[in-house]
């Protein structure tokens, strides 16, 4: 994009200034500790998830992958459940579905704690033992945390009628009144769905194609939006 006629040259600057800062042993050191970050989060993860893609060693670059089609095709759970439900531990989900379907590429980076670490670690494995409930049959997936990720505010608040608890769904990894997650405004909405119990119908727009004259040059272009 910086490189592109219109693209923003700042961008460069910030990765040339990041570099001087850091220095030859700075860049040596960060690179050590976003290597064994990843490997750490792999060693922790892989009793629990498959982990694709290591060296001859045993050992992943500056990322690793967990395989989550082998509990699409065991229980449906898909990646983007697990995706959902990570908001309710206070996690946004790491990249999906990239470079392999159905996957998690885990980039820690060389910033992250230890205690970051392990509390993402944790909230992952608790999942996965969610998981193992839907597996025994101890609840159905369509009722389960799981299908119902992300909690919402109004989660908290309303009557609850759900087959697990409130503190279950809401706060996974301490009491309802635990206040520094982000609640999301909107649960999740499943492909062919228009809302969730928990949110206001989401009712889809027309789309319109919509003409915009750019000043540069005076060129026309196109564009997709939606209709108000």
């Amino acid at each position: 994009m910086s490189a592109a006629m219109y693209g923003s040259a700042s961008i460069l600057p910030i990765s040339a200034a990041y570099l001087m800062m850091m220095g030859d042993a700075g860049l040596r050191r960060a690179t050590e500790l976003a290597i064994l970050n990843a490997n750490y989060i792999a060693h922790r993860l892989e009793p629990h998830f498959p982990v694709l893609y290591r060296g001859r060693q045993g050992y992943t670059a500056h990322e690793c992958i967990i395989d989550l089609r082998p509990i699409k095709d065991e229980t449906g759970v898909t990646v983007d459940d697990i995706a959902k439900r990570l908001i309710d531990y206070g996690f946004h989900a790491p990249t999906i579905s990239f470079p392999v379907p159905g996957t998690f590429m885990i980039e820690p980076t060389e910033s992250e704690s230890l205690a970051e670490l392990d509390r993402f670690c944790n909230a992952m494995i608790a999942i996965r033992a969610e998981i193992a409930e839907i597996t025994r049959g101890d609840i159905a997936l369509a009722e389960s945390p799981l299908r119902h990720a992300p909690h919402t505010l109004r989660d908290l608040t309303r009557d609850w009628q759900r087959a697990y608890t409130r503190a279950q769904g809401c706060c996974p990894m301490g009491g309802v009144t635990r206040t520094n997650i982000s609640r999301p405004s909107i649960a999740s909405i499943m492909p062919g769905e228009t809302g969730t119990s928990s949110a206001p119908a989401l009712i889809p727009q027309p789309m319109r194609m919509c003409r915009l004259r750019i000043d540069v040059g005076g060129s026309l272009v196109t564009r997709v939006s939606e209709c108000s």
